[in-house]
């Protein structure tokens, strides 16, 4: 079958941005472009821009403007998170050990592994069940006197299981620990109230909620201490130096103002055709499994593994007939090898590369599972028909 229309379902890895943003944006390319920190009117011009766009983001999450941090993307915002509350630790002399997961996104993980390997930190990282979903009681296990940071992420990139991020919380402010969350994922469709999230530090992204891409935030609760990642100037009170991309900062406030105004409605369309599709590719495919928490997920998240097939193998089947996702799994040289988010929700090997992601987004509508639903079943029978990690049942 050939789709009458590319269809897009990779929403948790970019989204489209909104006309609306782009509108909003556009006086900041040409007309008002001083730089944010000059002085005299063109400057004035944009840092009244900078602070109103500031404002906004600070109203939907609950805190204060001086509390928001704007930096190039989510991704940033986790670095800035992890090495700033560890170099401020350090300098203060007040501890060495960092807890987070083993199912963080690598912004991260990579950047908890290198504070470990280069900087001398002590890093646990903690498991998660089969449906990906971390165990408060191991976070309040692991706390040690010398714990400088807990970082759990809001909800899962590839499977879609959103942790109990406020109980987390709890913990944490019991202990005096601060506490940071990768919500990047989560930053269009869930609740990003730090005040009832108990978070000290929270990243967003813009482009993940119909923004631009490369701008993002960093929520730090008043009090926290951070070290800057970046030197240079003093932009973003010292926090993040580098002159401020304006056009983006309005395009960002505008996007998540746009995202929360008809969240609840639009959660609830996204939910029927996620689980549309999650009931359809259950009922049409064997040996196929969804991943992620049942129903604590992402209400636009529809991930799977599929037995005995290659998930990049199913990637390019579909794109051939015009089906756009994700998947979790990697080549390398040639040989798959299994997520690593499956493999700590203990799938075994001949499931883990299998792994499929689904995310819908404002476009997407009923035939589109229509498509996904005629398509994807006759191309996972193929491929199990050539592929060399074996036929569903067999060893």
């Amino acid at each position: 079958m050939k789709t009458r229309r590319r269809i897009y379902l990779d929403h948790a890895a970019t989204t489209p941005v909104d006309p609306r943003v782009v509108e909003a944006m556009a006086p900041y390319w040409n007309e008002i472009y001083g730089n944010s920190a000059s002085l005299h009117e063109f400057g004035r011009q944009a840092a009244r821009a900078l602070e109103e766009a500031r404002a906004q983001v600070a109203a939907e999450l609950n805190c204060h403007p001086t509390e928001i941090v704007f930096t190039s993307c989510g991704t940033e915002s986790d670095n800035l998170a992890l090495r700033g509350i560890a170099w401020a630790a350090r300098k203060a002399g007040r501890g060495h050990h960092i807890i987070t997961t083993a199912i963080e996104h690598h912004a991260v993980s990579h950047t908890a592994e290198q504070l470990r390997d280069l900087f001398g930190f002590e890093v646990t990282f903690l498991p998660v069940d089969r449906y990906g979903m971390v165990d408060p009681d191991d976070v309040r296990a692991a706390l040690r006197k010398e714990t400088i940071l807990i970082s759990v992420m809001y909800a899962n990139n590839e499977v879609g299981t959103i942790q109990p991020i406020a109980e987390i919380g709890r913990i944490a402010r019991e202990h005096q620990i601060p506490f940071h969350t990768d919500a990047v994922q989560a930053g269009g469709t869930l609740d990003l109230d730090v005040q009832a999230l108990n978070v000290d530090l929270l990243a967003l992204s813009a482009h993940k909620f119909y923004g631009p891409k490369g701008v993002g935030v960093l929520y730090v609760r008043r009090g926290i201490k951070l070290v800057p990642a970046l030197t240079g100037g003093g932009h973003e009170r010292g926090h993040r130096p580098g002159t401020v991309n304006v056009a983006g900062i309005v395009g960002l406030a505008t996007a998540l103002r746009l995202t929360r105004t008809n969240r609840e409605e639009e959660n609830a369309r996204l939910r029927r055709l996620r689980d549309r599709l999650i009931e359809g590719l259950l009922e049409r495919i064997p040996d196929i499994q969804l991943t992620g928490h049942p129903t604590q997920r992402l209400p636009h998240n529809a991930s799977f593994a599929i037995r005995g097939v290659d998930g990049e193998a199913l990637l390019l089947g579909l794109d051939l007939e015009g089906i756009a996702a994700s998947t979790g799994s990697a080549c390398t040289t040639g040989d798959p090898e299994p997520s690593f988010v499956l493999r700590a929700m203990g799938l075994p090997y001949e499931w883990g590369v299998g792994g499929l992601r689904f995310t819908f987004g404002h476009q997407n509508r009923e035939e589109d599972v229509d498509a996904v639903l005629e398509v994807l079943p006759p191309l996972v029978e193929r491929l199990r028909e050539m592929s060399p990690i074996g036929a569903p049942g067999g060893s």
